[in-house]
């Protein structure tokens, strides 16, 4: 059954173009992993330092292998270091 994974993330203003980069990075990579379906990426109207990222896997065993493979850890790191507060992930399945 296929999922939908939905991060938030806050940058430190005047991180925004480089935690873009860094995204845009995740997602070429992540194109690659058995089980990525699609992805997009929003920005906040209001709060532009806010951006939402919205992936559809085809498992929650996908999922979970990219979430552990060491390139995305690595990106992850310097998407963090860009952050001022915590990513916060959450898995919605369909019904």
């Amino acid at each position: 059954m296929a999922i939908k994974v939905i991060i938030e993330r806050k940058s430190v203003p005047g991180n925004d173009l480089e935690l873009n980069r860094v995204l845009m990075e995740l997602r070429a990579r992540a194109m690659k992993v058995k089980g990525y379906i699609s992805g997009e990426t929003l920005r906040e109207l209001d709060e532009p330092n806010t951006c939402i990222v919205i992936s559809t896997w085809s498992t929650l065993d996908d999922w979970k292998a990219w979430e552990g493979n060491a390139e995305r850890v690595e990106l992850q790191k310097k998407i963090d270091a860009l952050l001022r507060a915590p990513s916060r992930h959450r898995v919605l399945v369909y019904y």
